[in-house]
């Protein structure tokens, strides 16, 4: 316990010491970063606690204006009705079912070109390099997309697949910038350790998955993270390609906002019977729709700043 309490009076002292060496300009930027930052962040998470707060509010309170950071008249049964809403599950495993295979699928096609493109061998790197660059200063635009992804449609038809949600998930699976983050962390893997795996009788593939991909594991984490987050988020192109039944969640909740808040459904009788309204509702499936992502952000959030790092910065 003694020890304790001496360990915990020296780093007290060292940063009293180091407070007293900073100058003025310095204490004031100080002062001003954390309160900026401190700021930020409350601004980052009101959206958050007002969604929640919307969603537990009653009827009356949320017409009026009334919820402003906590809830108004507490019922549950927004988060109820969305619980029990087919659709709604059947928009969330549509959801799902994109995120899953369109993340491995975009892994697995950046691994494989970061790895190349990483390679000053590879016979043509720096104009590769130069295409893959130039794709993120110059948009191929809406129309070329709409294209790609009718060519992908007759493809799939072509060969059986009458599933559209395996459109979303083939037809956009490169995205530049991740493929260039993959790159430069492969790039800084030591020549070494390539060298003592060729002689060990390893090959190209066996380089790539049992070397390059492990030491760089901070790297392929935050890139899985942001195809995820991307999969989890996508809806425009959702909408325009998918049928009513193969909406994602995104569509699914745009759809019900449409009917229920901004066309004729909110003038509905279910409304005059129920405890909440049909903005609760709303905000009960935003909640919902955001779960697996907080759950899952924690676990990933060691790796990201480490891995953008690594992967921005080229030596």
């Amino acid at each position: 316990m003694q020890n304790t309490n001496a360990q915990v009076n020296v780093k007290y002292k060292a940063k009293k010491d180091g407070f007293k060496r900073m100058t003025a300009s310095e204490i004031v930027f100080k002062v001003f970063s954390y309160f900026f930052i401190t700021v930020f962040a409350l601004i980052c998470l009101y959206p958050f606690v007002y969604a929640i707060s919307a969603a537990l509010s009653g009827y009356d309170a949320f017409n009026r204006g009334d919820v402003v950071l906590r809830p108004v008249d507490l019922q549950f049964d927004a988060f109820l009705y969305v619980i029990k809403s087919a659709g709604f599950w059947s928009s969330y495993t549509n959801t799902l079912f994109i995120t899953l295979y369109g993340t491995i699928y975009c892994m697995l096609i950046g691994i494989l070109g970061g790895y190349a493109l990483s390679k000053k061998r590879l016979f043509g790197n720096k104009f590769f390099n130069f295409i893959l660059v130039f794709t993120m200063w110059f948009s191929a635009g809406m129309i070329p997309t709409f294209l790609n992804y009718e060519a992908t449609k007759h493809i799939l038809a072509g060969v059986g697949i009458t599933d559209q949600k395996w459109l979303v998930v083939l037809a956009m699976g490169i995205s530049a910038y991740n493929i260039i983050l993959l790159r430069n962390a492969f790039e800084s893997v030591p020549k070494e350790i390539e060298e003592a795996a060729i002689v060990d009788g390893a090959n190209e593939f066996q380089i790539m998955s049992k070397v390059y991909v492990p030491m760089s594991k901070a790297t392929v984490a935050t890139v899985a993270l942001f195809f995820g987050i991307s999969r989890w988020n996508g809806y425009f192109w959702a909408k325009q390609m998918l049928g009513q039944a193969e909406f994602p969640l995104q569509v699914y909740i745009k759809s019900q906002l449409e009917f229920w808040v901004e066309g004729s459904g909110g003038d509905s009788a279910i409304w005059t019977i129920t405890e909440f309204s049909a903005n609760s509702m709303i905000f009960a499936m935003i909640v919902c729709a955001i779960v697996p992502i907080i759950i899952i952000y924690p676990f990933i959030q060691k790796y990201f700043a480490a891995g953008v790092n690594l992967g921005g910065v080229k030596e």
